[in-house]
């Protein structure tokens, strides 16, 4: 056989092997170039969510602890902040029916608040109309919540702050964990090292349950609109994990879509700016009864009353400064 009749058969035996390497090159490139494109989509998303999650009308809504005070996360407004950046950054923000699109890959949002978190995801609405009988929704808000063999419970924050009921005493407490140590026999609150332990790691393992399950769920929907890909719970790390729930905040995973032979599959994590925001607790002098304010990481061993996003707001209750300083 000749050269040229050699180079021939090469040609058609290998051409055709070399064209579909390169179709998935490029395939490759344009899924890294798309991915990189969605997963800054994201994380511009949820940072912008977690910017505005907190905004509140009233500011002495945002003072303290307790639920008449206590600052309020305005999913609503968070979901459409979301929305709006995603669609603008994708390129659909004056298509209706491509955002609607979008939450088919997205199995869940999640808004992770002081004292308890909110799920977005999809549910079934009875409307009578196959095309339209699912919606996205928010969860109740889920507490943090934690019980012993006796029967005690306790429901975490973001912080060391507690509500608990002491099921030996009978009744509900609530405060810092170093404060409620001695006034309570529950034994989770009594050693500040294992509390820490079990606080992060009850938050952690409680939202991760949950989005197991709604993603699941998201898969049986997703079937049904036509989505053939398998949503699954997202490679995160456990010490990111950890590190989400130093503040309240945004966590929002897209799965699914196509590029070419690739799947985009990312997730994104953006603060509140909430819990960071050093606390000025309003605390009593037990021997003089006076009433004093000063940061939370002031260990004085005075008995807190209110819980304020400043000190102003605290010598308007009537509270003086205490120099932590100096004592």
């Amino acid at each position: 056989m000749k050269i040229t009749e050699l180079s021939i058969v090469f040609i058609l035996i290998f051409f055709p092997l070399f064209w579909i390497i390169s179709l998935h090159s490029q395939d490759a490139e344009e899924a890294q170039y798309l991915g990189h494109r969605y997963r800054l989509a994201l994380q511009n998303a949820v940072m912008d969510a977690g910017a505005v999650m907190h905004q509140n009308e009233k500011q002495n809504d945002e003072a303290g602890y307790d639920s008449t005070k206590f600052v309020k996360a305005d999913k609503e407004l968070a979901l459409a902040t979301f929305t709006q950046t995603m669609a603008l950054n994708m390129g659909i923000q004056d298509d209706p029916a491509a955002i609607q699109n979008m939450f088919n890959y997205i199995p869940a949002v999640i808004l992770l608040d002081y004292d308890g978190y909110y799920m977005l995801s999809k549910e079934t609405e009875m409307t009578g109309n196959s095309e339209s009988s699912f919606r996205q929704v928010w969860s109740p808000k889920k507490p943090y919540t934690y019980s012993d063999s006796n029967g005690s419970s306790i429901n975490f924050t973001l912080d060391g702050y507690v509500y608990a009921y002491d099921a030996i005493a009978g009744r509900w407490i609530e405060g810092f964990q170093k404060e409620l140590a001695s006034n309570t026999e529950i034994p989770l609150l009594q050693d500040a090292d294992i509390f820490e332990q079990v606080r992060r790691s009850r938050i952690v393992t409680t939202v991760q349950d949950d989005l197991a399950h709604v993603i699941n769920r998201h898969n049986e929907f997703s079937r049904k609109n036509g989505v053939s890909y398998t949503f699954t719970m997202p490679l995160i790390s456990q010490e990111e994990w950890y590190n989400s729930i130093n503040d309240s905040g945004i966590m929002a995973f897209i799965q699914g879509i196509a590029v070419g032979d690739q799947k985009i599959n990312n997730y994104a994590i953006g603060g509140g700016r909430l819990v960071k925001k050093k606390a000025i607790v309003g605390g009593v002098d037990p021997l003089t009864g006076i009433k004093y304010y000063y940061p939370s990481t002031c260990g004085n061993g005075y008995r807190a009353e209110e819980v304020f996003t400043d000190a102003k707001q605290a010598a308007a209750q009537g509270y003086f400064e205490y120099n932590c300083s100096i004592h």
